[in-house]
């Protein structure tokens, strides 16, 4: 039996893998709270000098407050910037534009494919034929679970529907490159908490350039909006994207993008709870499809040294 499925480490997976998926899609419905009191890249801004803060205190107080290189900085601070600002504002102007939930839910569902074609050739984790199965198995479910729901407006223009593409993309190359890193230059290998910290310096950093030019950083402070920023940037900023690089150490690369086909039905699970949106019956026939094609890329999945 593989060091992955040896007992005690599938049972420490099953833990990061479902603290992640929580966390992480927790993060949708916390945009879409704060949306309604600031910009894109102002929201984005605040949220990562924030971010940066609490973690300049931490290393500090614990003496880890070093630099690593100029080369494995420079690395994690690009991991970063496609992994937190691209993706993240790609995602928020699709919505601020008007593009359906539904359809920008089921575009960024395409990450686990692209992963899974370019892996072989960036890390030498080539994806088998059973593991493609279970992506298309997991994508028709991302489709019966969204599309159900999609509606189409005429009123956005065609063009602006590759807005999403860019955030998969950009997560795709930050999922390839922190794996390449982890695989071929362990010696560029920056801890969790440091990596977060120099990646969070550099979102904020390049998000405050539009932010001021474009949004003049406006912003209506409330209680609310402050709730909403605390929890995106302790649970979503350092939980979910501390809980992913661990899964990314752990496990190639196909693996751990496949668990995003699990984002659109956990999202519609969460918008229920927090909204009281209606669950469709579709919504729990993709999630059930979802994870049985996520289950089929864990079974059969074969790596290649």
């Amino acid at each position: 039996m593989s060091h992955f499925l040896s007992a005690g480490n599938l049972q420490r997976n099953a833990v990061l893998i479902t603290g992640f998926l929580l966390l992480w899609n927790s993060g949708f419905i916390g945009a879409k709270f704060g949306l309604d009191y600031a910009g894109v890249y102002t929201l984005l801004a605040w949220r990562y000098w924030m971010l940066a803060g609490l973690l300049l205190v931490y290393l500090a107080l614990r003496g880890k407050l070093h630099w690593p290189g100029t080369r494995a900085t420079g690395l994690t601070a690009l991991v970063g910037l496609f992994a937190h600002g691209v993706w993240l504002s790609c995602v928020m102007i699709a919505l601020e534009i008007g593009i359906p939930t539904g359809i920008v839910a089921l575009v960024v569902a395409l990450q686990p494919m692209t992963v899974g074609a370019l892996s072989g050739r960036v890390t030498g984790e080539p994806t088998s034929v059973f593991a493609w199965i279970g992506m298309l198995v997991g994508f028709a479910g991302v489709f019966i679970a969204v599309m159900s729901r999609a509606r189409l407006d005429n009123t956005v223009p065609a063009l602006w529907y590759l807005v999403p593409f860019g955030s998969v993309i950009a997560f795709t190359i930050a999922s390839l490159l922190q794996r390449w890193i982890e695989t071929y230059s362990p010696g560029d290998h920056v801890p969790v908490a440091l990596a977060l910290f120099y990646q969070a310096l550099a979102t904020a950093t390049l998000a405050t350039i539009p932010a001021l030019w474009l949004e003049d950083m406006s912003t209506r402070w409330t209680v609310e909006f402050i709730a909403v920023q605390v929890w995106l940037v302790l649970a979503v900023s350092l939980g979910a994207y501390a809980l992913m690089w661990k899964l990314i150490e752990r496990m190639d690369a196909p693996r751990v993008a496949s668990l995003f086909y699990l984002g659109p039905p956990i999202t519609m699970l969460m918008a229920w709870i927090a909204f009281g949106d209606t669950l469709q019956i579709n919504d729990l026939i993709g999630l059930v499809i979802t994870a049985l094609g996520v289950v089929l890329i864990y079974k059969f999945r074969r790596s290649r040294r």
